[in-house]
């Protein structure tokens, strides 16, 4: 049972549930999402520490918690590869993110870097970095990289500028700059996709994937078209782990 006035601000999503849980909650506060399994000593270390943090805020961050053995669609979309893997998401996109076990005064830090101090509101704790972003046009990117050269969403948003604008060396150059992460994922793929012709918004997927399938194990190009395509997909679509594992079948 709940303690008067705490809100619960944990719940269990699902491949089913990620695009409500997490990206559409995700429009209304921020949420954290920690992607564990049974048999993950580390994840049963940082779980109760994230869940103490998370409640600390009251309702104004929420935590979802992802068994990824559970959830494959998930785990590929985050190209999961060890756990514990921790994620922020806000407005629909991964902000930031760490991997493995941080004592509790980091994941404070890091909570903190997400959403403010708690008890705080949320529109206030905005720093002018945060408002240039959220402008996204390209002086107002290219001046929150001026106050924070390494700004993770700040880079991807002008890198997902460049490809709008018709410069994709120019997008994977800056994601050169940071850590990869879903987000910079998509742009980057997209990034190569425009390289090569492809139009991404028009391209029929299934057909084409269905065409590169039988070129993945020897074409390198084919290969990475075939993953850049599953890139730019929703994550929530069951057709993506479909073509995951058809291309597993086809390289092993």
């Amino acid at each position: 049972m709940l303690r008067a006035g705490i809100v619960n601000s944990m719940k269990n999503a699902t491949d089913a549930t990620f695009q409500s849980d997490v990206l559409e909650r995700s429009k209304q506060v921020p949420v954290v999402v920690d992607l564990w399994a049974p048999w993950c000593g580390p994840c049963k270390t940082l779980g109760p520490i994230i869940e103490r943090l998370v409640d600390s805020y009251n309702g104004q961050v929420e935590l979802v918690k992802i068994n990824v053995d559970e959830n494959p669609a998930i785990s590929a979309a985050f190209q999961v590869q060890s756990i514990p893997m921790v994620v922020g998401i806000r407005d629909g996109k991964v902000v930031d993110g760490f991997i493995g076990a941080l004592g509790e005064s980091q994941v404070r830090e890091w909570l903190i870097k997400l959403a403010g101090e708690p008890g705080g509101s949320a529109q206030a704790e905005k720093s002018e970095v945060d408002m240039l972003i959220e402008a996204g046009d390209e002086e107002s990117l290219l001046k929150a990289l001026e106050l924070e050269p390494d700004n993770a969403a700040a880079i991807t948003a002008l890198a997902s500028l460049r490809c709008d604008t018709g410069d994709p060396a120019g997008a994977l150059e800056l994601l050169e700059k940071i850590p990869e992460n879903a987000d910079t994922r998509k742009v980057a793929a997209r990034a190569r996709l425009i390289s090569n012709n492809v139009d991404s918004s028009s391209v029929d997927l299934p057909k084409r994937l269905d065409s590169l399938l039988d070129l993945v194990k020897d074409d390198p190009n084919a290969r990475q078209e075939y993953l850049d395509l599953l890139e730019i997909m929703d994550p929530s679509d069951p057709t993506v782990l479909k073509y995951r594992k058809a291309l597993s079948t086809r390289l092993f």
